[in-house]
């Protein structure tokens, strides 16, 4: 697992500095529920999760979801104190680890916590991440009826030798059955994907897209595999038991899933993610509002064990194991043990590299004046569109989104 960030001791009572909610009214506020529970540790995997064998004595998933609606009273006391004003939710979204490890009941608890201590907006997105087996027809009924709109099923291959390498223990074959329980309950499905992982090969990736187009979901999010240190994969890879991960197989990878999500109706709007008009909704409103409030530097309050939380340039986090955050929020503290207030230098570092992934683009007057000289040698690259460039706007081409590193660094005059 990652190592925490550095940054200044988070105060125990969690205050925030005025300067942090001083915006807030024009400014989104979402809420990250991590569930931090996986069934078995895949190779690839770097979050922070745990298996029941890895957490010892004193914890209990039993009570997570008290836990964590715990949290969500806190988040709120700690606004208020701050005299920021009321905002109702803009997005929720349940990620991990495995949300759906847990009974669906105690999900639709900590969202009804959710709703009582800030409220939904109207149109507010609710998401659960799921894994394919650990589903059933009646986690949707309670998910449905609770008010969460969409489901993210990871996918991630529908091959099995992918699989194996990956670590990933669900069957493909749960995966059309779950998505279809989703579907038939009203709720938004979306499917999340990885390719290039070592031993897959075109035609294997391509036989991943077609069984997720044949999913029929609204959406579709397709990750490169990034090989992270101190993983089961990156040991192997190293002790050569596994091939290494080859950036030129990825790139044509990528412009296969163009190729095929385009055909398919898809849009790409951030460069890992497309959605599409379907059943009743348009593409625009396919798209995760949650994601989008990350790369757009909006306000989101993370929940649970090393969840990150952000307030208009002030970030913190959490401890990150699951024992002394129960301590912690039970003794009614901040689990948060570190903090950071962003200087302007890096968060217009920051709005580069976030808005430059997204299909709005970045707006050529927020850039400062090296970032507005490097877009036409851009252009002149095929990274960037020129036409939206005349309008204001530096927009990525596909061969941009190849490149968003690169791009990013030049804006950047790094």
């Amino acid at each position: 697992m990652p190592t925490q960030p550095e940054g200044d001791p988070a105060p125990r009572d969690g205050a925030l500095p005025a300067a942090s909610v001083a915006r807030a009214a024009e400014r989104t506020l979402s809420l990250y529920v991590h569930v931090p529970f996986c069934a078995v540790r895949c190779g690839y995997c770097d979050f922070n999760t745990y298996t029941m064998d890895q957490l010892g004595d004193g914890v209990s998933r039993d009570d997570y979801h008290r836990d964590a609606a715990a949290e969500v009273r806190f988040a709120r006391s700690v606004l208020d104190a701050a005299w920021a004003p009321p905002r109702a939710l803009h997005s929720v979204f349940f990620g991990g680890g495995t949300p759906t490890l847990l009974p669906a009941t105690e999900l639709a608890a900590v969202l009804e916590q959710a709703r009582e201590s800030f409220g939904l907006a109207p149109d507010a997105e609710v998401t659960v991440e799921a894994n394919p087996d650990s589903v059933t027809p009646e986690t949707f009924d309670v998910l449905a009826a609770a008010g969460v709109t969409r489901v993210s099923f990871g996918m991630q291959s529908a091959v099995p030798h992918v699989l194996a390498v990956l670590e990933r223990t669900h069957t493909p074959t749960n995966v059309p059955r779950a998505v279809g329980w989703a579907k038939e309950r009203g709720l938004g499905a979306s499917v999340d994907l990885i390719y290039g992982t070592p031993g897959e090969s075109v035609a294997d990736w391509e036989t991943s897209l077609d069984a997720a187009l044949e999913l029929d979901p609204d959406h579709v999010s397709a990750y490169s595999l990034i090989v992270e240190d101190g993983t089961k994969l990156a040991a192997q890879i190293r002790r050569g038991e596994v091939p290494q991960v080859d950036p030129d197989d990825q790139a044509e990878k990528y412009l296969l899933a163009e190729r095929l999500l385009t055909a398919a109706g898809f849009e790409w709007y951030e460069v890992s993610n497309w959605s599409r008009d379907a059943h009743g909704r348009t593409a625009r409103q396919n798209r995760s509002e949650h994601n989008l409030a990350y790369w757009r530097d909006q306000d989101w309050w993370g929940i649970g064990p090393g969840a990150h939380s952000h307030s208009d340039g002030v970030r913190w986090w959490n401890i990150k194991h699951p024992l002394p955050y129960t301590h912690r929020v039970r003794a009614g503290e901040s689990p948060a043990v570190g903090r950071e207030t962003l200087d302007a230098d890096t968060r217009y570092v920051e709005h580069v590299m976030l808005g430059i992934r997204i299909r709005e683009g970045l707006p050529l007057a927020t850039l400062r004046p090296e970032g507005r000289r490097a877009v036409a040698g851009l252009i002149a690259d095929g990274w960037l569109d020129g036409p939206a460039a005349l309008t204001g706007t530096a927009v990525l081409t596909d061969a941009g989104r190849l490149m968003a590193d690169a791009v990013t660094r030049r804006l950047l005059n790094w």
